[in-house]
């Protein structure tokens, strides 16, 4: 039999965390002696607290962890306990990471209030263009509801672009309208350019599953380039915004971003032109 002192250690937990698994029930000595009252434990013990610490690192609480040892629960049902919260867990480091960076790109946005240079923001036509698109909803036109709805888009479209046989003929490009119900969603447009004489007439293309449209050109756009990741979009968005209304011009419609050069894995060394249609009063 083992001291208290010598069990906490094997089991690498702390005597005063023993002490209170006996007073709650959770894990009693094998013997205690009646004179000292010193508590004395067995090696065979360590199975019930090995399970004890893993359940309740698990996220359970000590009753919950009580009523899953005293029905011995199995090493395989552990595992898939295990599994189950590793799952959870990564979802929500996952989660908190995302959160973490668009804190972080909304303090780069308020660092760089008045101080982003506007003399590279450039006026000018765009021209229209034909493209293969595909479209969903978004909650709203905050990043982190667009992010996780255009990356996949974007993924679907290219694979469908190759089964359908066509090669994209200019960079990737976004662009939002709002939806009809009118209550702050708003649909993205994941979209290739597609060569003009290509074929299929501008509509849905069955045969693909594509929308192959006709974007209208803009008579003058504000533009202005982005260098970095599409988390920090949000100041350089408000840059162009501060430059439109500074030159007495209106905003006549959402951004188009159009992905000049997206690197794999290397965000932070995307070029994003940003495309605002603008009108003057």
């Amino acid at each position: 039999m083992f001291t208290i002192g010598d069990f906490a250690r094997r089991g690498r937990v702390s005597v005063r965390m023993l002490r209170h698994y006996d007073a709650i029930g959770l894990l009693r000595p094998a013997h205690v002696d009646p004179g000292s009252g010193y508590r004395f434990y067995q090696d065979g013990q360590l199975a019930r607290l090995n399970r004890i610490i893993a359940l309740k690192d698990l996220g359970f609480t000590l009753a919950q962890v009580r009523s899953i040892v005293d029905e011995q629960v199995s090493v395989d049902e552990l595992r898939g306990m295990l599994r189950l919260r590793r799952a959870e867990l990564t979802a929500t480091i996952a989660a908190d990471t995302a959160r973490l960076a668009r804190v972080q790109a909304r303090l780069r946005a308020i660092e760089s209030e008045e101080h982003m240079p506007t003399d590279t923001v450039v006026t000018k036509p765009v021209a229209a263009v034909r493209v293969a698109e595909l479209v969903a909803t978004c909650a709203s036109y905050a990043p982190e509801d667009i992010s996780p709805v255009l990356t996949p888009l974007f993924a679907d479209l290219i694979d469908r672009l190759a089964r359908a046989g066509l090669t994209p003929t200019g960079p990737a490009l976004a662009y939002y309208t709002d939806t009809a119900e009118g209550d702050g969603t708003i649909n993205v447009h994941a979209a290739l350019p597609v060569a003009t004489g290509h074929d299929a007439a501008a509509g849905h293309d069955a045969g693909h599953d594509l929308t192959i449209v006709e974007l209208p050109a803009v008579p003058a756009a504000a533009t202005l380039t982005h260098h970095g990741s599409m988390n920090d979009i949000v100041a350089t968005g408000q840059t162009l915004a501060r430059w439109i209304d500074a030159h007495g011009h209106r905003s006549a419609g959402y951004a188009r971003e159009v992905y000049l050069s997206c690197p794999p894995h290397a965000p932070e060394r995307w070029v994003t032109e940003l495309q605002a249609p603008i009108t003057t009063p």
